[in-house]
């Protein structure tokens, strides 16, 4: 009789969908100073970040996640501290493929000089024929994301990833079938949250972007990322 009840519970959970949860990292010291991070394993949570991961942690706290993965970039793990601080027994698992994209030779240059390029209108017009110099295409970096969160999807679970603007925009934008040239239309600010709903025949955007769980105060000032790339700065709201 036990074994046919587990036999049921598993095909229960086979046929619910993984729920997914992409968080992006908060407020970093490379957003205060608006440059372009890429894989700076120096980068790691501003002051006003720190205080975004709490409000993260609060927003989350009561959801019975089965499994958190993050970026290896400190600014990521640094996010998730509070909430598995929480979790009785949690550990964030490292994955790899939702890493911050590899920028190349612009890592750490300021957006608005960035900005004047030549590839920039390029970059938000016709991504998917970007390929940073000396670093990695948008189509690389949307491939090797999807596939990862595809990976750890598993039916019936709660997953918790913490990654970057651009890489959460590409993975929202793959999954449910935005081609990816028009994937910088989409938002992803600092700590908010998206989640998706996967299973074997279909992809369900439930949310996206949101940050109601963020206080006025835990929003920068003003918005120094009117620059669409590496996600945007979540300025305070209007």
């Amino acid at each position: 009789m036990a074994l046919h009840l587990i036999g049921n519970l598993a095909r229960v959970r086979a046929n619910k969908p993984a729920v997914i949860y992409l968080v992006r990292h908060g407020h970093s010291t490379a957003n205060a100073k608006a440059i372009l991070a890429s894989r700076d394993f120096k980068v790691s949570l501003s002051k006003l970040g720190v205080k975004q991961s709490l409000s993260v942690a609060q927003e989350l706290k009561s959801r019975k996640f089965d499994s958190f993965y993050s970026s290896p970039l400190p600014r990521c793990l640094e996010t998730l501290e509070p909430l598995v601080a929480i979790t009785n027994g949690a550990k964030i698992e490292s994955l790899d493929g939702v890493i911050e994209m590899e920028y190349g030779d612009w890592s750490g240059k300021k957006l608005v000089s960035l900005a004047r390029t030549k590839l920039w209108k390029t970059i938000q017009n016709r991504p998917s024929l970007v390929r940073f110099p000396n670093g990695e295409s948008f189509m690389e970096m949307q491939t090797r994301a999807m596939e990862s969160v595809q990976n750890v999807a598993n039916p019936g679970s709660e997953i918790l990833i913490c990654s970057h603007g651009d890489v959460i925009k590409a993975i929202v934008a793959g999954l449910i079938g935005l081609p990816l040239d028009s994937f910088q239309r989409l938002s992803i600010d600092p700590a908010s949250i998206t989640i998706l709903e996967i299973s074997d025949d279909r992809v369900s955007l439930k949310t996206i972007n949101s940050t109601t769980h963020l206080r006025d105060e835990d929003l920068p000032e003003r918005d120094i990322q009117k620059i669409n790339l590496g996600g945007d700065s979540g300025a305070k709201r209007k």
